[in-house]
């Protein structure tokens, strides 16, 4: 019933990216951490997302981009990764906020409200992971929508449906009492400078 309850809220806020380009006012599009391969590049799955958003900044639908994943220990910097591809493909570093601390989807969106101030905004994730992440944007009062990236046939697509389901059930109660992240920080609003966001503050 929640995994049914969860896909009913936020089915009609998914979108394509021509629907998405249509959207007024965002004010950033957020990009899910997805885990880094042996040598340090984004997997697959994190490059697909990444090349997505990419394409939905390049489409004017929103003037910043928000990385959101797991710098937790100085060791794994998924962000900078994250962000660092993105320069590659031409985005401007300023216009690139980093959240070192998107340890969970809940926290990501928590955060992305209370840290950076977003009212509105698009997510970008696989089509397993949107409804669930979208719900949590919504939960959480920011008006979200979610483009999918799946550009590709993943061969961990069948594990990824099966723990989503157990993932849903648990930010269903997450978004019922809506807890603390496991880190906050000072804000920095999305309208200003992603640069000072670089370097990990908490």
């Amino acid at each position: 019933a929640i995994n049914t309850h969860i896909k009913t809220i936020s089915g009609g806020y998914l979108v394509s990216e021509q629907e998405a380009a249509a959207l007024k006012n965002m004010d950033c599009i957020l990009v899910l951490g997805c885990g880094l391969k042996q040598d340090g590049k984004p997997s697959e799955m994190l490059t697909d997302r990444l090349l997505t958003a990419i394409a939905l900044y390049e489409a004017g639908v929103a003037p910043k981009l928000i990385m959101s994943g797991d710098h937790e220990k100085e060791d794994y910097d998924e962000v900078t990764v994250m962000k660092e591809f993105a320069i590659k493909k031409g985005v401007p570093s300023q216009d690139i906020f980093l959240d070192h601390v998107g340890l969970s989807t809940y926290d990501s969106m928590f955060r992305a409200r209370e840290i950076f101030c977003v009212k509105k905004m698009v997510v970008v994730t696989q089509g397993f992971h949107l409804c669930r992440a979208v719900y949590n944007a919504r939960k959480l009062d920011m008006e979200a929508y979610g483009v999918s990236a799946d550009l590709h046939t993943y061969k961990t697509r069948y594990i990824q449906e099966v723990r989503e389901v157990f993932a849903r059930t648990k930010d269903y109660f997450f978004c019922a009492y809506k807890p603390l992240p496991s880190y906050l920080g000072k804000e920095t609003p999305v309208t200003g400078n992603g640069d000072e966001t670089n370097q990990k503050e908490v």
